[in-house]
């Protein structure tokens, strides 16, 4: 089987990784790619916003099956290009990437589907901030409407916040053409949890259970990235609060898509609160999170490619999901500077080292300098090992992380803690 990986972050760089692992795998190809994956499986350069030119690619390449890691593509329409050449892809069409593709959309899509979310307005124009940002009280979320890299929503704390990052928002002045339309959205309380499913457009797949880190700082401090780091253990959720997701939230929403005529095939990301009257839909993602599949992928074991054909094939086999009983963690290493303007070309040493310590290095901003990795992004690298318990694979990433050098390098020391401080509690 050969496999086509679109993409060129830390998830796909986990894909490819995951995927090269399988007896049944011939080939894996990564388009753009990075550093990491040159070295782990080869790539070919291609425009991964053109549907066209990726679909002849795969053509030329012989892929069985194509996988695509970041939102834009799909938003753009690959699958609805590969689809009407009969060529084998996971993801959803462009109807379908909608409800990652406006946060309008989304919020339309759960009301409508009668699913717990939070409360919300939809502002369009500077004339009705005033009377928009404050209806729910402070703090509240401001999300852009459209994709943001992660970027898009920002909790403000005051009415005069809210009023000047709504003004700005709506400028173009923060996350450009995204934000012309902004979601103003009640804040809610308590833990967050990344809960991701795989379907065919018929069935589907739970995936264990994951953990982001949104903010830039330890504490849950500063600003919205695109992730600092995650964690897959399962102490995250039990079995009743999993089966209760399952029945409140994704089986309604895959059944609401499959009313609308747009089923969902691919990968379902549910970004959840675990609020004091249950779980609630922070966001709909159409493929996987970064950096989730990172500690994700290495927790599973094998089986990772023909589950993907499988979905592809519409004929989903859930029993190819295999996780370890031992934990994983991830935690990002940034560019200086990140989540805001950063540097580039930035040497990387180390990474041999951190690997002999028993993690994984995914690349995410990396590129060849010479023949050298060098940082390319704002998330530079995601460093990945697994351990008997949560404790022991956290010890064991950032004794990674510490044989690692480039320039400036950032990361947060705390990737985990409410999983510790959760075990504690049971123990």
């Amino acid at each position: 089987m050969k496999i086509l990986v679109v993409g060129g972050g830390g998830r796909e760089h986990a894909m490819a990784w995951r995927a090269s692992q399988d007896p049944g795998v011939e080939r894996v190809y990564g388009v753009p790619g990075n550093a990491g994956m040159a070295a782990d499986i080869g790539c070919v350069p291609g425009n991964i916003l053109d549907p066209k030119e990726i679909a002849a690619l795969a053509e030329y390449l012989g892929a069985d099956c194509t996988v695509v890691g970041p939102e834009a593509p799909l938003v753009a329409g690959i699958v609805d290009e590969f689809d009407s050449r009969g060529l084998g892809i996971v993801g959803p069409t462009r109807a379908a990437a909608q409800l990652e593709g406006s946060k309008a959309f989304a919020k339309d899509f759960l009301l409508e589907c009668g699913l717990p979310t939070a409360e919300s307005a939809l502002l369009d124009d500077v004339g009705a901030v005033d009377d928009a940002v404050g209806q729910f009280g402070y703090p509240v979320a401001l999300k852009a409407d459209g994709l943001a890299a992660g970027k898009g929503v920002i909790i403000v704390e005051d009415e005069a916040q809210a009023r000047s990052t709504a003004r700005e928002m709506l400028a173009g002045n923060v996350v450009g053409e995204a934000g012309r339309r902004v979601l103003v959205e009640q804040f809610l309380t308590g833990e967050e949890v990344s809960f991701m499913v795989l379907s065919d457009g018929k069935a589907f797949c739970a995936l264990p259970a994951t953990q982001d880190h949104k903010r830039a700082l330890e504490g849950d401090r500063g600003p919205n990235t695109g992730g600092m780091g995650a964690y897959c253990d399962d102490s995250i959720i039990s079995g009743a609060m999993r089966d209760r997701i399952v029945d409140t939230i994704v089986e309604p929403a895959l059944a609401g898509m499959r009313r609308r005529g747009t089923p969902f095939k691919g990968f379902l990301y549910c970004g959840l609160m675990l609020t004091e009257d249950g779980p609630q839909v922070l966001e709909f993602n159409v493929r996987l999170g970064d950096p989730e599949t990172q500690p994700l992928l290495y927790r599973l074991e094998g089986g990772f490619a023909e589950l993907l054909a499988s979905a592809a094939r519409g004929a989903l086999d859930p029993s190819l999901v295999r996780a370890s009983a031992s934990p994983t963690a991830c935690v990002v290493m940034a560019s200086e500077g990140y989540p805001s303007s950063y540097p580039k070309g930035r040497p990387i040493t180390g990474l041999a080292a951190a690997e002999q310590l028993g993690a994984k290095v995914f690349h995410a901003g990396t590129a060849l300098a010479g023949g050298t990795p060098a940082t390319s992004g704002g998330r530079v690298l995601g460093v990945t090992a697994r351990g008997e318990s949560l404790e022991a694979a956290l010890s064991l990433t950032y004794r990674a992380v510490g044989a690692i050098h480039f320039e400036g390098a950032q990361y947060r020391r705390d990737i985990g803690r409410r999983g510790l401080e959760r075990v504690a509690a049971r123990s």
